[in-house]
């Protein structure tokens, strides 16, 4: 048992003074994935702000109630009081409430509408979720589309960095330091699209195009998964991301097109993004 704890506590230093891997999770590591967007950055600031306020609201009322329990009980307290109101006290446990929610739904109102879209996107990435695999189309890159499905555990090849259950056969490439516009939708049921090291999760409902954006700021390989249950293959709809730099993407896009390339009328998308 002494060897468990202390083997924990070991764990536990090293995730806290360490710097995490921003693509996947690690065993015994805390606090959210290591931002590589400018959304989970905010998301993350919000969260550690949340924690404070949470961390101290817990005590406060576990000292009120130490100290209720040590006062006023039967032993201290043989005679009870006979008053049942306090002005200034109802006073304070509502205003105070009041207060905190404020400050919590001021930043929370800003982190939602950052989040939701950007202004000037400079890419467009289209997601569509099947049972049980994504496709993608790259419109503003002729119409570049594929289907990408996770690679069965017996094929995983651990010496290129492949991971179970999150390692997809057709690799999502996109590049940094960009707006990428991302329309989400579905062919069948609901999913949803989810990228914690990006700070990214958005439903893809059949019929409705749902928006989202994202700026990566570091390249690297992120992995996502479908977060909506969705079917019996729910837990086997991985996403991977390739974030290049932007001369990387252009090359890529050029092979790309040669591959996986079919047109997309103009009038369609502009159809398509009405909806």
């Amino acid at each position: 048992m002494f060897k468990y704890t202390v083997s924990l506590i070991l764990s536990l230093f090293v995730a806290l003074s360490s710097s995490q891997a921003f693509a996947t999770a690690e065993n015994y590591g805390l606090n959210l994935l290591e931002a590589a967007s400018p959304s989970l950055e905010r998301i993350t600031e919000f969260h550690d702000m949340m924690l404070w306020i949470i961390s101290a609201t817990v005590l406060f009322v576990f000292a009120l109630l130490v100290f209720v329990v040590l006062r006023y009980n039967k032993a201290a307290n043989p005679k009870p009081e006979s008053f049942s109101h306090n002005v200034l006290i109802e006073i304070i446990w509502t205003v105070v409430p009041i207060v905190i929610l404020i400050v919590i739904a001021v930043p929370s109102f800003k982190l939602l509408y950052y989040t939701d879209r950007t202004a000037e996107p400079e890419m467009t990435l289209k997601v569509i979720g099947h049972q049980w695999y994504w496709e993608y189309e790259y419109p503003d890159q002729d119409g570049i589309s594929f289907n990408s499905y996770m690679i069965p555990e017996e094929e995983i090849d651990a010496s290129k960095g492949e991971q179970r259950l999150l390692s997809t056969d057709m690799k999502v490439v996109l590049p940094v330091d960009t707006n990428i516009q991302i329309l989400v939708t579905s062919a069948d049921v609901i999913h949803s699209f989810a990228m914690p090291a990006l700070g990214l999760k958005t439903d893809a409902m059949p019929g409705r195009l749902n928006e989202t954006w994202v700026r990566i700021t570091k390249p690297g390989v992120y992995y996502g998964q479908c977060s909506e249950l969705c079917g019996k293959d729910h837990a086997y709809m991985p996403i991977e991301i390739h974030a290049v730099s932007k001369e990387e993407f252009v090359n890529w896009v050029e092979k790309a097109k040669e591959e996986y390339s079919f047109k997309i009328p103009a009038q369609s998308m502009k159809i398509a993004y009405a909806q």
